[in-house]
């Protein structure tokens, strides 16, 4: 709980990884560590900024399809929904979904993750539609499943993604029942 200080230290640990020519894997999980704090000081924009930074150099290192690059699409994907930038983290989560699919399969956390980060988007969306809001529910709802049948009902993934799930399935049922007249 000491997140101020902690983001000295990791600065400065940054800093000093850069200066000794340390290797770009290691730069890029640094930033990464970096960016939780910064959330966690609610500075979510310079996060953003750190997310973004660290999904393209993974992508530039590893390519789309290896494990670190995924991760780090779900946590830049993740921050843009948080910013209410919910085009560009449908985009980048229906895209690295793809991806995930192909090579970790449809069960791997991460698949799971982008998956999830797809349906907040759409439902959290301020100008969603009722087939976006649909297609929320369709999402989390298999996603939800297949966590639970995966990782067990009590994985705190799973538990996230059945909260999820219900936040759209009640903002879905919202705008199809008709306001009443009094």
């Amino acid at each position: 709980d000491q997140n101020e200080d902690a983001l000295t230290v990791m600065e400065a640990e940054l800093s000093l990884l850069r200066r000794h020519g340390d290797s770009e894997d290691r730069i890029l999980a640094t930033q990464s560590n970096l960016a939780c704090t910064y959330v966690e000081l609610g500075r979510l924009d310079e996060a953003n900024l750190i997310k973004r930074d660290v999904y393209f150099g993974r992508l530039k290192l590893f390519g789309e399809e290896h494990a670190h690059t995924l991760s780090a699409a779900t946590n830049y994907a993740s921050s843009l929904t948080s910013l209410g930038r919910f085009e560009e983290a449908k985009a980048l989560s229906r895209k690295m979904t793809l991806v995930a699919r192909r090579v970790l399969r449809e069960n791997h956390d991460l698949t799971l993750k982008l998956r999830w980060n797809y349906g907040v988007a759409l439902y959290r969306d301020t100008g969603a539609t009722l087939d976006d809001l649909r297609e929320a529910v369709t999402t989390l709802e298999d996603t939800d499943r297949t966590s639970r049948r995966v990782l067990g009902g009590a994985h705190p993934l799973a538990v996230a993604i059945g909260t999820s799930l219900q936040n759209s399935r009640a903002k879905l049922r919202a705008r199809e029942t008709p306001p009443t007249s009094k």
